[in-house]
C-alpha cells in the first residue's frame, strides 16, 4: 500500500533512481526498526488517513522483528517499509512511507532496495492503491483481487447471537488452525497476540462444539476496524458481525476491509449500514497463494495482510 507517490522498482530501477537523484538518497542508512522507532511510522500513517488500529505496532513488530526498516538521514527518520517473513514461503509487504518533505528525493526507492532483500524468494503480497497499480505491475507484481473498504455506523441487530462465545486461550489452537486454511502462512503467534491485546474484542462461532468462524474488531484512530472476519458460511460470519459490533455506541463507526468478489461479505456490511468508501487491490510477486477464500469475510489488516 503507497499512497506517497514513491512505488517500488526493480533492484535494478532503484539503484539507478537513488543513484540520480540531486541531494537524494545518497548518505541515507537502512537499518531494522525497533519498537520505538514503530511507532513514529504508525504515525505517519496515521496522518496519511490509513487509520491504524491503536495497539497495532505492539502486535506487529514482533512478528518479524527484522523485517521493519527505516532510513535515516544523521538522526533523522525519513521513511520507512515493513517487508514481513511469515514462512519459507510467504511474505507480506507493507508501511511503505516517506516523511512528506522529504518526498521525491528517491529516499522511497533506496529503502526499498535495502530491505527488499529480507524476503529472500519469497513470494511478496502486498496492498497497493490503484493509482500505483501499474508501477508495482512493472516491478514484478501482479493484481490478484479488489478490497473494498466499508464504513460506517453499524445497525445493530436485536436478535440474539446464538453459539457465539467471547474468545479465551482454550480457542486459541483451534483458532490458529482455522486461521491458516484463510492465511497463506501459519501465524499462530501473531493470532494469539491479536486474539488477547488491549483494546481487542475477540468472538469465535461454535456449532456443536466445532468452530466455523471468528473475527476480531479493535479500536482505531477513528472508530473501530474489524479483522479479521473468517466464518464457513455468510449466517456464520452475520452471527459474528453483530456480536463484534454489540457493545458500540451509537455514534461509533466500523470500517472492514473486504475482497473482492466476496458479494455475501459485501452484501453482509450493506445489510448493516455500511457503504463502500475506498479500495485497494491485492497483488503478489509469485503465485497467488491457496486459501479458503470463500471464508474470508473480512482481511485482517492491510498493512500485514
Amino acid at each position: 500500500m503507497n499512497p506517497l507517490g514513491e512505488a517500488p522498482q526493480s533492484p535494478a530501477a532503484v539503484e539507478r533512481a537513488a543513484g540520480s537523484t540531486p541531494g537524494g538518497a545518497g548518505g541515507l542508512t537502512v537499518t531494522a526498526a525497533s519498537l520505538e522507532d514503530w511507532h513514529q511510522v504508525a504515525g505517519w500513517a496515521a496522518e496519511e488517513g490509513w487509520n491504524p488500529g491503536r495497539g497495532d505496532v505492539a502486535c506487529f513488530h514482533p512478528t518479524d522483528p527484522a523485517g521493519f526498516f527505516i532510513g535515516r538521514l544523521g538522526d533523522r527518520t525519513l521513511s520507512a517499509v515493513s517487508i514481513v517473513n511469515y514462512s519459507e514461503q510467504y511474505a507480506f509487504l507493507g508501511y511503505y512511507l516517506v516523511h512528506p518533505d522529504h518526498r521525491r528525493q528517491g529516499l522511497g526507492l533506496a529503502t526499498w532496495r535495502a530491505a527488499f532483500p529480507h524476503a529472500g524468494t519469497r513470494t511478496v503480497g502486498l496492498d497497493a492503491v490503484p493509482e500505483q497499480q501499474p508501477t508495482y505491475m512493472r516491478a514484478g507484481f501482479k493484481s490478484a483481487n479488489d478490497t473494498l473498504r466499508y464504513g460506517g455506523r453499524p445497525e445493530r441487530s436485536t436478535a440474539p447471537v446464538p453459539d457465539v462465545v467471547p474468545v479465551t486461550a482454550a480457542h486459541v489452537d483451534a483458532i490458529a488452525a482455522y486461521d491458516r486454511q484463510c492465511f497463506p502462512a501459519d501465524r499462530r503467534a501473531f493470532v494469539a497476540r491479536w486474539l488477547t491485546a488491549a483494546g481487542h474484542v475477540a468472538y469465535a462461532r461454535l456449532r456443536e462444539g466445532h468452530l466455523s468462524g471468528y473475527g476480531v474488531i479493535r479500536p482505531a484512530r477513528d472508530g473501530h476496524r474489524i479483522g479479521p472476519l473468517f466464518a464457513d458460511t455468510p449466517e456464520d460470519a452475520e452471527a459474528l458481525f453483530d456480536a463484534l459490533t454489540a457493545h458500540l455506541g451509537p455514534e461509533d463507526e466500523v470500517s472492514i476491509d473486504i475482497p473482492e468478489p466476496q458479494h455475501a461479505a459485501g452484501a453482509l456490511a450493506t445489510a448493516r449500514g455500511l457503504e463502500a468508501r475506498s479500495h485497494t487491490v491485492r497483488m503478489y510477486t509469485g503465485p497467488v497463494p491457496e486459501i479458503r477464500a470463500e471464508r474470508t469475510f473480512g482481511v485482517t489488516t492491510l498493512e500485514l495482510g
